[in-house]
């Protein structure tokens, strides 16, 4: 079996640790490891299989020199708006864990459970788009429903963790806890929040548009269409909560026909890396304390509206720097390196 060269720019990042991190957990064809970052963090080094390897400074030549086959690029838009371009050109495949790519009609947008055959498109521009963390796991959720009963519309509402603001991010709610139990949380700075996070909520995540919907809202809505060719109506409130990690969403969804809760639950406990935990007496259901450093997306609270029968509810949780990042992103190189051996 062949094996191949990959990259991980942002390796010192923390969607970027996760990704070394699946990537130890799998049986993956790899040759060697190169984890990229800016010249800052290079000359450090990260774990991998129970080895420091020392992190070389991305530049425009380095893809070629090092003779990369798969780059998975999780440093921030701007990066792969500067760097992406050059991996292609060495030969490489780019998946990109940004927003960058992920509208353009020439990459494909991928989430493997739903639309993997959009893989075979990365021939286009070389790269592969990796979708909105918190749009991975509706979709995983929502493909085997759609299939079954021609879903129609999801409303949907988001519990998303600081985790997907990045590591100073999480660092700021720690803080700001510490500070509360020190009696001076009103000392406390935000800076990556507009508000204070901890013991807070606040609904917004990235900026306004023009419509009143943040820009995060926008991506789940274009994001969904496109990876499952579909114009489904999609409605988003998306909202940053005091959690490390794992993101929560509350889904109401609208189908064509109408649609049995036991049968859903059924089918949901079929779907590939989807965890049913539903059974409210017990009071079990899926929390983000129990998703961290899982790859899978765990579903519950399934119920039938009690108005409509063509209506579902449920509530669905993820590891965001995992199932929303970067077990997404290798599961795409997994089947990529599949199809490419075909």
């Amino acid at each position: 079996m062949k094996k191949y060269n990959v990259a991980v720019v942002g390796a010192s990042g923390a969607v970027g640790e996760e990704v070394l991190r699946v990537f130890e957990e799998i049986d993956f064809p790899m040759n060697k490891l190169v984890p990229m970052a800016s010249a800052r963090s290079a000359g450090n080094t990260v774990t991998f299989n129970g080895r420091d390897v020392v992190i070389k400074e991305l530049t425009d030549t380095i893809f070629e020199a090092e003779e990369i086959d798969i780059a998975i690029f999780s440093a921030g838009g701007s990066v792969t708006a500067r760097y992406a371009d050059s991996a292609v050109k060495a030969g490489a495949v780019v998946i990109d864990n940004t927003s960058h790519y992920r509208m353009d009609a020439d990459v494909p947008l991928v989430v493997p459970e739903v639309n993997p055959e959009d893989i075979a498109q990365w021939r286009k521009k070389g790269i592969i788009a990796n979708p909105n963390c918190s749009t991975i796991q509706m979709v995983q959720t929502l493909k085997p429903l759609d299939t079954a009963y021609d879903l129609v519309r999801v409303d949907v509402s988001t519990y998303q963790a600081t985790s997907g603001g990045g590591k100073t991010a999480m660092e700021e709610l720690v803080t700001q806890l510490q500070d509360f139990f020190a009696f001076k949380l009103n000392e406390s700075p935000h800076v990556k929040f507009p508000h204070q996070i901890a013991l807070n909520l606040i609904p917004q995540i990235d900026v306004f548009l023009e419509n009143d919907y943040t820009k995060e809202e926008m991506k789940m809505v274009n994001e969904t269409t496109k990876i499952m060719h579909k114009e489904i109506e999609v409605s988003a409130t998306c909202v940053r909560v005091p959690v490390l990690r794992g993101h929560s969403e509350s889904l109401t969804l609208t189908f064509d026909s109408a649609v049995a809760a036991n049968e859903a639950r059924e089918l949901l406990s079929k779907a590939p890396n989807i965890v049913v935990v539903d059974n409210p007496a017990e009071s079990q259901y899926p929390m983000p304390v129990a998703c961290v450093d899982q790859n899978e997306t765990f579903v519950g609270r399934i119920r039938n509206d009690p108005y409509r029968d063509n209506m579902l509810h449920m509530f669905i949780v993820a590891d965001n720097l995992r199932v929303g990042a970067a077990t997404n992103a290798v599961r795409i190189a997994q089947k990529w390196v599949e199809m490419e051996g075909e």
